[in-house]
């Protein structure tokens, strides 16, 4: 390469040297423009480029959104999916591409321009500063005088150093232009250079992959010729469907309604009808009713889950009805309640009754395997049939439901006639029943039995602890205690009349009771009884906050006064005597014996300020207790002398599952005590969150269900859950529960 300025004419120093430094500098500030510009329209290339692979990201992830939400169309989907694969490999190269572009052009460029041209400024400027020195020196040795030989002596000594401190930079700075110029070339050809292989890489390896996909394309193409035909054919069929059912008469939506009870999706009939609502105002409204899995539901909106009107047809009829102004009317009537419904006319009105009646004889002769049968089709009968996941998850919590209860003792036959595999319970009773037997005890009304479904049926975590407490064992025990002394046998399954004789006598008549044999504790067992009990009491005590232990220590006394009269009457207890102490004690079975010998479930202690069977439950701190003085009948807003109701006293011992169970069943927390406090300013000063969240919320609830007319219902969905949540923890993970005992105890 030839070199840009002599060294020969730098020793010189003479115009041409300097004419050639002027242009060499004028060029170097030029290339550090351009190379400045070059630099900076990269950095914009690549930041456009980083944002388009950001679009195109999101493209294709749109494309993937369209390939999932097309998954019942095998084509549209696989195409989607290796079209959006295809493009993300793109989007990659993309990237690689503008990583290469920033090491070889952004990166390799600005290290040049750093580093050599830095060098060559600083050393263009040493050279301007020793030339002026120079320049200096030869002007003040020409401006000596020859007769001062000293002066002219030292003038000529620094010209000399002066000389030869110029020639020496100016050298070096002659060869820095020279390296400079060389370097240049190298540099901006090798980072163009790896900036055109990284495009080459790019090109090749996109050209590799459409290689690979051009066949499938192909493919997709041939097969999307065939699909535009056939979209043509279905357009020609459905339009003469089209032509062929708009001839049809439609003046009348009579004939247009069927039933078949061996439908196979389950569903014998179905249509609208209007129902009358068991509000106050009886307000009529129009709802898709249909009968199907041996059940009458109906819904609002297609997506609504189906609401069960009646759960088992074979405990049911069906009437006309022509005592009300409306015409065409009919009445579906259960053991619990009854539905009136409303035809468009007189046909359908006979097809609704007839398709009712005609199930109802189907279901009855259906023998063997009926009750698995129900269970597969799983339908709950707590208000709403549930579709898909949901029903399963159902059917799942019915079959365990059937499989705890069934492992109590005697609950693997029914509880009335024996027969084996039942599948129905009654909850307060806490006992096992064939389906037949269940329509009987449904007959004598709730305030005798209240049924449920072990299978359809969604059972609260407490509930199904009672009856797991409980059991047909220790229920006949007390309910049959005579039945041997007096000669009866229990009725056979299928004697339905011997049956409903049987049931009535045993659980409304109560004839096989022996009302001689009421249970007490011999005095030893009763003493250590109160001190167990005693010692219970003092122990919660102390678990909770300054604020509450007044409070709570005179709910103490009071049940230790409470023992000490029970101990003192042991031998001669009053049914009701015996239902207030067992309730303490926890003591399910001798609770319902108590109820067999005809206790008052609202018995109140006269002695002990009038505290109630529920108080003495919340005392002794078992909510399963709690639930079941509810299911019998309790009142959850009595109150003793003091004011206080069940609700109260469970907020004063901070038993946070009692006071969700006790809200559940209508307990009124706007009731004061004597001290003018109700539940929540009794939570309040308590500090106790959580019942304060579950009492503010309840209320809100109340106030929200008022303000829209809601009477009855049970509320919005995150108030159910928030209690459905609590009541899991009650009953499952009480210990979560005892978070305000456990931070009461720090301070």
């Amino acid at each position: 390469m030839k070199m840009t300025v002599d060294f020969e004419e730098c020793l010189k120093d003479s115009p041409r040297f300097r004419a050639a430094l002027e242009e060499v500098e004028g060029d170097v500030a030029e290339l550090e423009l351009k190379l400045d510009k070059l630099v900076k329209l990269c950095i914009a290339m690549i930041d456009t480029g980083k944002a388009f692979c950001v679009a195109n990201k999101q493209f294709m992830n749109g494309i993937r959104d369209l390939a999932q939400y097309s998954s019942n169309d095998t084509v549209v989907e696989t195409s989607l999916t290796k079209f959006s694969d295809s493009l993300q490999e793109m989007i990659n190269f993309h990237t690689i591409l503008f990583d290469q572009t920033q090491r070889s052009i952004k990166a390799q460029l600005q290290n040049f321009v750093k580093e050599d041209l830095r060098k060559f400024k600083d050393a263009k400027k040493q050279f301007e500063k020793v030339s002026e020195e120079k320049e200096n020196a030869l002007v003040k040795n020409a401006q000596v005088q020859r007769n001062k030989q000293h002066e002219v002596e030292e003038a000529t000594n620094i010209l000399t150093a002066t000389r030869k401190c110029f020639r020496h930079i100016a050298l070096d700075y002659v060869l820095q232009i020279n390296v400079l110029q060389s370097k240049r070339r190298s540099e901006i050809l090798k980072s163009m250079l790896s900036f055109m292989y990284a495009h080459l890489a790019f090109f090749h390896q996109g050209y590799d992959l459409f290689s690979e996909l051009g066949p499938y394309m192909k493919d997709l193409g041939a097969q999307l010729d065939r699909l535009v035909v056939d979209a043509a054919k279905e357009k020609r069929e459905m339009e003469q469907k089209h032509s062929t059912i708009q001839q049809k008469d439609f003046s009348s939506d009579d004939s247009k309604l069927e039933y078949n009870v061996d439908a196979a999706n389950g569903i014998v009939m179905e249509g609208y009808l209007f129902k009358r609502a068991s509000n106050a105002f009886k307000t009529w409204n129009r709802r898709w009713f249909s009968i199907q899995n041996n059940q009458l539901v109906y819904q609002k909106k297609f997506k609504d889950n189906p609401t069960v009107v009646v759960e088992d047809l074979r405990l049911c009829t069906v009437k006309h009805c022509e005592d009300i102004e409306r015409r065409f009317c009919f009445e579906v009537v259960s053991p619990t309640k009854s539905c009136m419904l409303q035809a468009d006319s007189e046909k359908l009105r006979q097809a609704w009754i007839k398709a009712v009646q005609t199930s109802i004889a189907t279901a009855y002769r259906e023998k063997g395997d009926e009750s698995e049968k129900l269970d597969k089709k799983s339908s709950p009968s707590t208000g709403s049939l549930d579709s898909g996941n949901e029903s399963k998850d159902k059917l799942l919590k019915g079959e365990s439901a059937l499989q705890r209860v069934q492992c109590i003792p005697g609950n693997a036959s029914c509880c009335d006639c024996g027969l084996a595999d039942p599948r129905w319970a009654s909850i307060n009773l806490g006992i096992t029943l064939c389906i037949e037997c269940s329509g009987i005890h449904r007959s004598l009304g709730v305030h005798f039995s209240k049924v449920r479904s072990l299978t359809l049926d969604t059972w609260e975590p407490e509930l199904l602890k009672l009856m797991c407490e409980l059991g047909n064992d220790v229920i006949n025990r007390v309910y049959e205690a005579n039945l041997g002394k007096m000669g009866i046998k229990k009725p056979q399954p299928g004697q339905r009349q011997e049956k409903e004789a049987y049931i009535r006598a045993k659980y409304v008549e109560r004839k096989f009771v022996d009302k001689y044999s009421i249970s007490s504790s011999p005095p030893e067992q009763e003493k250590k009884i109160v001190s167990k009990s005693c010692e219970e009491k003092r122990l919660s005590i102390s678990k909770l906050g300054p604020s509450d232990q007044g409070r709570a220590s005179s709910l103490s006394s009071e049940g230790e006064r409470q023992d000490s009269s029970v101990l003192l009457d042991s031998k001669h207890l009053n049914p009701g005597l015996q239902l207030y102490r067992a309730s303490y004690e926890k003591n399910l079975p001798k609770m319902a014996e108590a109820l067999a010998h005809g206790a008052d479930v609202n018995w109140a202690n006269s002695e002990e300020n009038k505290a109630t069977p529920l108080i003495q439950a919340v005392l002794g701190g078992s909510l399963v207790t709690c639930e079941f003085l509810l299911q019998n009948g309790a009142n959850v807003n009595q109150r003793d002398v003091q004011g206080r109701g069940p609700l109260h006293h469970a907020t004063v011992l901070g038993h946070t599952g009692q006071v969700c169970l006790f809200l559940k069943r209508g307990a009124n927390q706007h009731a004061t005590d004597e001290e003018g406090k109700d539940p929540l300013s009794i939570a309040v000063e308590a500090a106790n969150a959580d019942i304060v969240t579950l009492l503010r919320l309840a209320r809100m609830n109340e106030e929200m269900r008022e303000s829209e007319g809601l009477y009855g219902q049970p509320g919005d969905e995150t108030y159910q859950d928030i209690f459905r949540d609590f009541s899991q923890m009650a009953s499952n993970n009480p210990e979560k529960l005892n978070r305000f005992q456990q931070d009461s105890q720090k301070f």
